[in-house]
């Protein structure tokens, strides 16, 4: 049978009066009168049914009955008060494991190569990284965090960006161009090898959405019907590298293939930004340290990135060399 709140509150009044062998001090320490410890100690000797104390005018005693109810009661005390302790070290310093859920490309992006970095700066801390691509409702599945795109989360997530705004690139190898062509506009893409990405979660085809640079700001969706199709977004990545096709990255993802030239970037003007990754938690409310420092963490990377993007080599020379060498 369950204690009572009451009695479990008597009890720990009773292990600090044994404890000090004087109500008085009890009372100081706990800061209440000796009035109300000395009527604690009655009530819960009637609630027993048994003496707890022998007490005079000058002295105090446990009974046997006292004796060996302290005997049980002083190590659970110390222990709960040592846990107590632990809990608020832990909001002081980082510690314990952190079961984060993440689709692949923000695993790759944000944790993997951050990651000895993180663990090595918290040391007492653990990463469990779970890899899921359709959304995730992180306090069903147990988790402390997520990382997902900001446009797919539910608005009463608490949510931090942890990458500057990004946009969806068309992207294909040099040689891909030189053979094919360059898309002027999303039309053409009728005429290119266009590589899909099915979606594990939902088994769907994933859509090109372009935005018009004129005025007017139509939707244009393409639906890519290439020679390929993947679920891996690395693979399909490998794929445009060694020229099979073109596909629709995110920007922030191949920036240094830009940069090295191993792929060319098109149609960028129909392509605008929305909100990149976002770091979700269950709610800001008594946030754990080892949370927090997750999400200082990857803010910082986010002002790296946000540094890389600005210095990214523009996509329009490299268009350009694609043209001439087709030429």
């Amino acid at each position: 049978m369950p204690l009572e709140p009451s009695l479990v509150s008597s009890l720990t009044w009773f292990a600090h009066i044994a404890r000090h062998r004087s109500f008085t001090r009890a009372a100081a320490e706990m800061e209440v009168t000796r009035a109300a410890l000395s009527q604690h100690l009655k009530g819960l000797e009637q609630q027993l049914n048994v003496r707890l104390l022998h007490r005079t005018t000058r002295d105090m005693s446990l009974t046997e009955e006292g004796q060996r109810l302290l005997d049980v009661l002083q190590p659970a005390l110390t222990a709960i008060e040592r846990a107590v302790m632990e809990l608020g070290e832990a909001h002081e310093e980082p510690s314990g494991l952190i079961r984060m859920n993440a689709s692949r490309i923000a695993a790759r992006l944000l944790i993997e190569p951050h990651m000895g970095a993180f663990l090595a700066r918290y040391p007492k801390l653990r990463l469990e990284l779970v890899m899921n691509d359709g959304f995730s409702n992180i306090v069903a599945d147990g988790m402390d965090a997520g990382i997902r795109l900001g446009e797919s989360l539910h608005d009463h997530m608490v949510a931090v960006p942890v990458t500057p705004p990004i946009e969806m690139a068309i992207v294909g190898s040099p040689e891909y161009f030189a053979r094919h062509g360059v898309p002027e506009e999303p039309a053409d893409l009728m005429r290119h090898n266009c590589l899909a990405y099915r979606f594990t979660s939902s088994g769907t085809i994933d859509r090109w959405s372009f935005t018009s640079p004129d005025a007017d700001g139509r939707t244009v969706l393409f639906e890519p019907r290439g020679n390929a199709v993947f679920n891996d977004d690395e693979n399909l990545l490998n794929a445009a590298v060694q020229g099979v096709g073109l596909i629709k990255y995110l920007d922030i993802c191949v920036r240094q293939h830009l940069a090295d030239g191993r792929l060319v970037r098109v149609l960028a003007p129909w392509c605008r930004p929305f909100p990149g990754f976002y770091l979700y938690v269950p709610s800001r409310a008594q946030m754990p340290a080892k949370i927090r420092a997750l999400m200082d963490f990857l803010v910082e990377q986010r002002e790296q990135l946000a540094h890389a993007s600005r210095e990214a080599v523009p996509a329009g020379h490299r268009i350009a060399a694609a043209k001439q060498k087709r030429r």
